[in-house]
């Protein structure tokens, strides 16, 4: 693996060890423990705790195994989606965990690392996968889907609610499409000069989210992974997930609700301090959703 040095930085870690409550003999999932910065905190704050984290990018989880080296002795570390651990748990002779974590956030070094394409601010591949091995890219799919499933893609997944069909168009225009500025220069190209000028995030911000949830299935595994998470949880258990846009934290917030089992411990999504928006930016659109298992379900 290249080496790396911008690691990221793990949002609301405070209220991630509030909410989770780690304690002694407890085995806590972290569903998406990327480069361990959670994983990390929750081992510390918690001699005694047991940590099973699982990732599907495999480069990020070298970056944990070393972050997480001292606390070997209590940390196993898997490849793995997340909606397959019920699986994992099931292989590990672990019936049910005490608490649940997931970040959904793309990592720092998936942003920054090389030829991820997962950034607009430099060339790259168009490729997005989280898991390498998967056969989907951003290429194959701005390539090869038609300019309809373009548009829905980006304004269902991207919430580019007035110009996902002219985005769609350009794509489908300026094909083929191979590097991550060509993507860039499609969206330039559809939107008008106003509205590039207007909007505080870059303006392909929308379009590159789209397609990266869409290569990764991101909303579905969630939606996939949510309806089955109480099952794999001890009375009194505890979930808690971060989500970083209103698709993800809408499917959370229904979840949780819907469920006849689990207490809600968050009213209102929890946002991360201004403190913390200073000292990281990126922290800013997150929002925490916690609740708890408090009545057995069936199999």
């Amino acid at each position: 693996m290249r080496k790396y040095t911008h690691y990221h930085i793990p949002v609301m870690v405070r209220e991630v060890i509030e909410y989770l409550k780690p304690e002694d003999e407890k085995i806590i999932l972290d569903c998406t423990v990327g480069e361990g910065g959670h994983a990390r905190a929750i081992l510390e704050s918690c001699p005694g705790c047991r940590l099973i984290g699982i990732d599907v990018d495999s480069e990020v989880l070298q970056i944990a195994e070393e972050k997480l080296r001292e606390f070997s002795v209590r940390v196993s570390l898997f490849k793995a989606s997340y909606k397959e651990a019920d699986f994992l748990l099931k292989t590990l002779e672990v019936e049910k965990v005490d608490g649940i974590l997931m970040d959904l956030g793309v990592s720092t070094y998936q942003l920054k690392g090389e030829n991820r394409g997962f950034t607009f601010e430099r060339e790259e591949p168009l490729d997005m996968r989280m898991d390498l091995e998967s056969e989907m890219t951003a290429q194959k799919v701005l390539n090869e889907l038609n300019e309809q499933e373009l548009a829905r893609i980006i304004f269902e997944y991207g919430e580019e609610k007035r110009y996902a069909r002219r985005i769609a168009r350009k794509i489908v225009e300026n094909r083929p499409l191979n590097t991550t500025f060509d993507l860039v220069k499609a969206v330039s190209e559809a939107l008008p000069f106003h509205e590039i000028r207007r909007r505080k995030r870059h303006f392909a911000t929308k379009t590159f989210q789209a397609i990266r949830i869409y290569v990764n299935r991101e909303l579905e595994n969630l939606r996939e992974f949510l309806g089955k998470a109480e099952k794999l949880l001890k009375v009194g258990g505890r979930i808690v997930v971060i989500s970083f846009h209103s698709l993800e934290d809408r499917i959370v917030k229904e979840a949780f609700k819907s469920s006849k089992r689990l207490r809600i411990l968050t009213e209102k999504p929890v946002r991360p301090s201004e403190e913390e928006i200073r000292e990281n930016p990126r922290s800013r659109s997150a929002r925490l959703r916690a609740a708890e298992l408090v009545e057995e379900g069936g199999d």
